[in-house]
């Protein structure tokens, strides 16, 4: 057995001794992705404040910039299950050997991710946004060009300590990189007089995340040179390893799926915002708002969908398959509860915590009638995560894909569409505009929760069968 990992505890049948598992390695994750949504929500408080072009430029670029990041980002968290279970295995070094052919992959994603940033024309004519719009998101984005390969390096250091149980290590970077892009952003979007530094606006947040990522980017390669625990994956010792056909060849199998789910399901929820805007700038704004909202929910199920994760593949490495369905089903279920929980308590405190984000009337109506989805879309939401990456920790990621096309482009996105431009006859008024999409994205997340639950069940049984 891998002394590094312990061996299931006798009582682990129950969902509670699962929880005890699940919960030490989803606190840090919870506070590190918290962390990096404060970026976002950060942003959205201080270019409220400057005005609604651009906080409408703000909510475009971030779904562009999201659209190319997330799925490239998920190619990269291939990573984590096929490190996880050689971790498992006690294979350590054949471990590291695939951090290194993951950061050959980064290189080539950032390489053509940065020019699609840089030529955004294709997401400024799917949103018809006016033309002053259109250039305070061109700024923004040529500064998230820049950020972008230092985000996507990050994303293998994350990846890597995610699956090998070092959470902690990913979390104290991400709060130092929240703890530089406070002032930064601050000084960028206001401008300070006084050392001749102009008012940025939106600009401003972009050129503050490039700096914060690469800080970040460079505090990670420093913490794998100097800690000690990483010298048993021999990631320094003789350099960077030249590209190696069969690693790349196995990331790429599952990374390619994996990133299309994952590209289907941002793509599902960030086009809504881009199809928003051409209802005008104060709808988008609103949505731009409920959006960070959700985003902050998001993070407690990603947190346990990422330590759910990490465990299943572990154990999965260590030949403990009974203790891998365990973990996987207590996991899905803590998620789900929790997420109710949430869900309801923000339904009840929705008109204080919209006023946190704005005092613009106009924008407060138009994000209010959105919050009253929010709870049902969170549990969704949870549900179709946490699925998600048990399924990936087992080396399946095809299906999902699928199941994502049909619920979330399908449903949600189309679905949308039908509901806030084609205004069928029989839909009452309040479902059309942006709730329209709310509505339908809901819908969409309700169906892929219980079909990727009900395929894992599926894939559960018929394995101990």
């Amino acid at each position: 057995m891998n002394p590094v990992l312990p061996a299931a505890p006798a009582t682990a049948g129950h969902w509670t001794d699962s929880a005890r598992r699940i919960l030490p390695l989803a606190w840090p994750v919870f506070i590190g992705q918290m962390s990096v949504l404060a970026f976002a929500t950060i942003d959205t408080l201080l270019v409220a404040r400057v005005g609604a072009s651009d906080l409408a430029a703000l909510a475009v670029g971030s779904a562009a910039y999201i659209t190319v990041f997330i799925g490239f980002m998920g190619v990269l968290m291939a990573l984590a299950p096929i490190v996880g279970q050689l971790h498992g295995a006690g294979r350590d070094a054949e471990a590291g050997a695939q951090v290194h052919q993951a950061l050959w992959i980064a290189v080539a994603l950032a390489l053509l991710g940065s020019t699609l940033l840089v030529f955004p024309t294709p997401f400024l004519a799917l949103a018809q946004a006016t033309p002053e719009v259109g250039e305070k998101v061109r700024g923004y984005l040529l500064a998230l060009a820049f950020s972008l390969p230092a985000s996507l390096l990050f994303t293998v250091y994350r990846a890597f300590n995610t699956a090998v149980s070092r959470p902690k290590a990913v979390m104290v970077l991400q709060l130092g990189g929240l703890a530089l892009k406070v002032p930064l952003s601050t000084a960028l979007v206001f401008g300070v007089p006084a050392l001749g530094l102009p008012a940025l606006g939106v600009t401003g947040c972009g050129i503050a995340t490039a700096v914060a990522m690469w800080a970040q980017a460079m505090a990670a390669w420093v913490m794998l040179r100097r800690d000690p625990y990483y010298h048993r994956f021999q990631l320094m010792g003789s350099g960077l390893h030249r590209p190696q056909r069969a690693g790349l060849l196995a990331q790429l199998r599952l990374g390619i799926p994996m990133g299309a789910s994952i590209l289907v399901e941002v793509t599902g929820f960030a086009f809504m915002a881009i199809f928003i805007a051409r209802l005008g700038t104060t709808p988008v704004a609103g949505h731009q708002i409920v959006v960070n909202l959700v985003s902050l929910l998001f993070m407690m199920p990603l947190a346990l969908a990422n330590a759910t994760g990490t465990l299943v593949a572990q154990r999965i490495g260590a030949g403990d398959a009974p203790d891998a369905r365990r973990l996987g089903w207590h996991g899905l279920l803590l998620g789900t509860l929790l997420a109710a929980v949430m869900g309801g308590l923000v339904y009840v405190l929705r008109v204080p915590m919209l006023g946190l984000y704005s005092q613009d009337a106009a924008v407060l109506a138009a994000a209010l009638p959105l919050v009253a989805w929010l709870a049902v879309f969170h549990v969704a939401d949870a549900m179709q995560t946490i699925a998600a990456f048990v399924l990936r920790a087992y080396k399946i990621a095809t299906v999902p894909v699928l199941i994502y096309v049909a619920a979330l482009w399908g449903v949600g996105l189309g679905g949308g569409f039908q509901l806030a431009f084609n205004r069928p006859g029989n839909v009452p008024a309040a479902l059309q505009g942006a709730p329209g999409f709310w509505v339908a994205s809901t819908a969409g997340l309700v169906l892929a929760g219980v079909a990727l639950s009900a395929f894992l069940l599926w894939m559960m049984r018929r394995q101990r069968d």
